[in-house]
């Protein structure tokens, strides 16, 4: 039975209904200032040792009750801790008025709720959402919002973001295994938290990224200090277990204005010079300008998606000319792509925008597809039959690992009954040689479609002969930058008889490309280039043209 505090008498039904509930209560009397006196309280209550002589109530406990005496008849409800550190507990409570139950309106029934474990369970959730469980460092969401925060704190002091990338990590991870693995990025982030100042914070953003803000106060100067600091850390090896392991890294810098709260922002122009430092093997810190250039790709990146996916490009046709005779053999397609103002784009601008963002696969099985259509095309509008000529399409080292690109041949071939032998694929030089097994099983299959295979910018790399006499290459292009001024340079014409008498050796045929002079012409002729392909002749024209030059090419020669 709870304890009349007061000494005044109430109903023995209202004292047995507060000893009920089965929840901390008591029957309150509001005092000023947020203080009150205690008419009634149950056991729950009292174990809270919650009085009204303790210097610990608890400030919202405290306002409640100062509103709950100037609005007597409203429900006040506040959130409150009571106690501290471990034995600390969470309470949600409420005020209300219990004039019709006691016939007092001046005292409030005080009721707690304990949502000590509640908060418990979304505090550790809260914890590990902006936490790295590995390392234990914050995350992303948990840097972003703790630099946030200083930067309210720190006013106009300057901070630097700092966004490091681990060089080889995947290739490492594969040798050592993903537990060694972990191993190596908890050791990199001791070794990292070690190096900072009081102050700085280190998260793990991804896999095999950290980031680091810090104070600075000398600007650039400072950066880059902080920068050869970072990166001394991976000066020795890590140890893991009984491996030493040897890890580099790129790093990419932002400065952050003081009182910048656009945190994101800041990691964006981080990563921006992130992305050109593991170009460039040096600290490097955003400038304004690889901005633009950044934005400016990633809109004609999304450009170029939209003009694939609606297919505004088109195909353009270099002629290739068979030296011998004078006459076309075929077409090199080149993806040629205009905006929607009618202006060229340079395939200089977006090819690589294509390799870079993945797009270079879908442009790829476009521009084979196509090839395969003007064929179709051009043989329907030919009186006398088939076309006899082939279209060679480029197909880059990307999609060579990504696509299956025989699979994307046979498609084309058959949508558009077409031959194999009317096709055929160039890869680069590095393209065959960086995945010599993947090329040969490639290149192997397409030779099964009876398509043909060109191995491009020829002597710019490194072949290994012994690959090249298996690979089934049936043309050898010879780079233009051996056919230019090769009249006047004995060493070019000497590079260039030794592939022409490689590729016969072989059983290949040879294409020069860049061919701009009627004395070039005539020398490759002479030396036993089989094709020539180059300005001398023609440029790249659309389909129409490109089957009219065809056809005056059977009367009369081109070269």
């Amino acid at each position: 039975m709870p304890i009349d505090r007061t000494g005044e008498d109430r109903p023995l039904l209202f004292v047995g209904w507060i000893d009920a509930l089965p929840v901390p209560a008591a029957l309150i009397r509001p005092l000023s200032r947020g203080n009150f006196s205690l008419h009634a309280s149950n056991a729950a209550f009292d174990r809270l040792k919650l009085s009204p002589a303790s210097a610990s109530i608890p400030l919202p406990l405290s306002r409640a009750i100062e509103r709950a005496a100037n609005h007597p008849g409203d429900t006040q409800e506040f959130s409150c801790q009571l106690g501290e550190g471990i034995a600390a507990r969470d309470l949600r409570g409420s005020i209300g008025p219990l004039s019709a139950e006691c016939g007092d309106d001046s005292l409030f029934l005080l009721t707690l709720i304990d949502r000590t474990q509640e908060m418990m369970t979304e505090r550790n959730l809260r914890r590990e959402l902006v936490s790295d469980s590995l390392t234990g460092l914050p995350n992303r969401a948990g840097f972003e919002e703790m630099v946030e925060q200083r930067s309210g704190l720190d006013g106009p002091a300057e901070h630097v973001i700092l966004l490091l990338d681990l060089a080889r990590f995947s290739r490492i991870n594969e040798h050592i295994g993903p537990l060694a693995g972990d191993e190596l990025i908890i050791t990199v982030a001791r070794r990292l938290k070690s190096s900072l100042r009081s102050g700085d914070i280190l998260a793990r953003t991804g896999g095999d990224e950290f980031a680091i803000s810090s104070r600075i106060a000398g600007g650039r100067a400072d950066v880059r200090e902080l920068a050869r600091r970072i990166r001394g850390c991976f000066d020795h090896p890590f140890r893991i277990g009984e491996l030493k392991v040897s890890v580099d890294c790129a790093l990419g810098c932002a400065i952050q204005p003081g009182g910048d709260a656009h945190i994101a922002d800041q990691i964006r122009h981080a990563q921006i010079a992130l992305k050109r430092a593991k170009q460039t093997d040096r600290i490097e810190i955003y400038e304004p300008e690889s901005a633009m250039l950044s934005d400016n790709r990633f809109g004609l990146e999304t450009a170029l998606r939209n003009a694939i996916e609606e297919d505004r490009l088109h195909l353009a046709f270099q002629p290739l000319i068979e030296l011998a005779t004078g006459r076309v053999s075929g077409f090199e397609a080149l993806a040629r792509w205009n905006d929607d103002q009618g202006n060229a784009i340079s395939p200089n601008e977006f090819i690589p925008v294509a390799e870079d963002s993945g797009l270079i696969v879908p442009l790829g099985q476009w521009a084979i597809g196509k090839a395969a259509a003007m064929l179709a095309q051009w043989d329907g509008q030919n009186d006398t039959g088939p076309v006899d000529c082939y279209i060679s399409v480029n197909v880059s080292a990307i999609q060579l690992i990504r696509d299956d690109v025989a699979d994307v041949v046979r498609d084309a071939l058959a949508t558009h009954g077409i031959g194999g032998e009317r096709l055929m694929i160039e890869l680069t030089e590095s393209a065959i040689i960086g995945d010599p097994d993947r090329a040969m099983s490639v290149l192997s299959e397409l030779k099964a479609l009876r398509a043909r295979v060109a191995m491009d910018d020829f002597g710019t790399g490194y072949s290994n002969l012994a690959y090249l006499q298996r690979l089934p290459i049936d043309v050898l292009k010879i780079d233009r930058s051996f056919v230019e001024h090769m009249v006047d340079d004995r060493e070019k014409v000497a590079i260039v008889r030794t592939i022409q008498s490689l590729a016969e050796v072989l059983g290949m045929k040879t294409t020069a490309e860049g061919v701009e002079t009627t004395d070039q012409a005539r020398l490759l002729s002479a030396l036993g280039c089989d094709f020539g392909q180059g300005f001398l002749f023609a440029k790249p024209m659309d389909s129409g043209s490109a089957i009219d030059y065809w056809r005056r090419s059977l009367s009369h020669p081109i070269f």
